[in-house]
């Protein structure tokens, strides 16, 4: 029976040590529509999740998109009930790989790698390929993107009265500190 215990510990350490997800509840998801010159239209969101696997590379995120925050309640107002239906759609989502992610490699130096996935905005899937810097630091994985999306590629429409103001491209900014699990 010992025996048995050791074995089954011996295994349970052993998946441990070969799956090496790191992860974090409170990362910081910023996001840029303003038009130069006029109203600012930025959002913060710092409590998404993320978790990455290192020894496959694979890379989940997830953000509520009531969390977003903004200058003004009224445009906080305005982007869940109006723009992203945050009742209808309360989540945005992005699950894919890091490509060619070897763990050995991760130091102290910031290191660019490719990432691809599906990124669910407002109920609509899109593939996406884009940049991700990692650098390890005391223990844990920075992981910094930065792409744009369009409004229109994912159903999300802006009234003709202030389309003008909205950048058609807009910037978001991924930040987050991943410990292990």
């Amino acid at each position: 029976m010992k025996r048995l215990l050791i074995v089954v510990l011996s295994l349970l350490a052993g998946e441990a040590m070969m799956s090496q997800k790191m992860m974090t509840r409170s990362g910081a998801i910023k996001f840029d529509a303003s038009m130069p010159d006029l109203v600012e239209i930025a959002g913060t969101n710092n409590g998404a999740s993320c978790i990455f696997d290192e020894t496959t590379g694979d890379f989940v995120a997830l953000a509520l998109i009531k969390s977003f925050k903004f200058k003004s309640p009224l445009m906080e107002e305005h982007f869940n009930e109006n723009y992203m239906e945050s009742s209808k759609f309360p989540k945005a989502t992005f699950k894919g790989k890091i490509v060619n992610f070897e763990a050995s490699k991760l130091s102290g130096t910031k290191t660019s790698y490719d990432l691809e996935g599906d990124l669910t905005i407002h109920g609509v899937t899109k593939k996406i390929k884009t940049k991700i810097s990692l650098i390890e630091k005391a223990g844990k994985v920075v992981a910094e993107s930065h792409f744009s999306v369009k409004c229109k590629d994912y159903a999300i429409e802006i009234p003709s009265l202030v389309k003008e103001k909205f950048a058609e491209n807009i910037k978001v900014d991924l930040d987050f500190e991943l410990e292990g699990k």
